[in-house]
């Protein structure tokens, strides 16, 4: 698949599905403005890759993305809406304020509000694709807390409004939902919620061996998936939920 001339942003471009699709991005001929908080050297040498620093949970960030995403070339093709945060597997019973509100906010506010200003820029172009990353807990109750299942859930919705409403103005949107993936979201949790794990347990262990790893993808694995949603060998495609999950989202 050929994308030359392509400008995308990928959020979260430092590490895991990011990374791996900005790679894919630029091996097939795109430009790509990655936001992330930190940099990564493994892209430093890219002459068709800009960093923009941020936190996209800033209210100021959506502007200043657009703003840094390769202005000369006169607007955006692709958005991947990949940054994101877990949550402690809490149930509404143990919820924290502060954990539903930092998880709604990086994985379904920030989201909406960069779709909402790529969009304007798409339009003014003639189209775009924009694939959000949402999950199995994007279609399902039993795999994560409730903070993280509603937020997946929400970027559901997000994606299949913005792909009905501005289908007509040359605009894709879909998302993927991964299942269990090799990345580093989870390592920073602490105080996981016991009673709710054991619960989500079960349903976890259809799909992967906790022990062993077996059943968790690699990120290039979903990365291929979300290349194809932004090249035209998927035009006719657009509000669609991918799972990429070894048929997991079956049961």
């Amino acid at each position: 698949m050929s994308l030359a001339g392509k400008v995308a942003i990928v959020t979260g471009s430092s590490s895991g599905i990011g990374l791996a699709t900005t790679q894919a991005l630029l091996r097939d001929g795109c430009s790509v403005l990655g936001v992330d908080l930190r940099p990564n050297d493994v892209l430093a040498n890219s002459p068709a890759f800009s960093f923009y620093e941020s936190n996209i949970a800033d209210p100021l960030a959506p502007d200043a993305i657009i703003a840094a995403a390769f202005p000369e070339s006169g607007g955006v093709d692709i958005l991947v809406n990949n940054a994101g945060i877990m949550d402690h597997n809490a149930g509404v019973e143990t919820l924290k304020d502060e954990v539903w509100e930092r998880v709604i906010a990086v994985n379904l506010t920030d989201p909406v509000k960069l779709m909402r200003e790529v969009v304007k820029v798409m339009k003014v172009k003639g189209g775009g694709a924009i694939v959000n990353v949402s999950s199995r807990a994007g279609i399902s109750g039993a795999v994560a807390g409730v903070a993280y299942t509603a937020s997946k859930h929400g970027i559901v919705g997000a994606t299949k409004n913005t792909a009905w409403l501005y289908k007509d103005d040359g605009i894709r949107c879909n998302a993927v939902a991964p299942g269990s993936v090799a990345t580093n979201i989870g390592n920073t949790l602490r105080d996981m919620d016991v009673a709710s794990s054991m619960k989500i347990k079960p349903v976890i262990d259809l799909h992967m061996n906790t022990m062993t790893g077996e059943g968790i993808a690699a990120p290039e694995t979903i990365a291929q998936v979300i290349v194809l949603l932004t090249s035209d060998a998927s035009k006719g495609i657009s509000g669609a939920i991918l799972p990429v999950d070894k048929a997991w989202s079956t049961i």
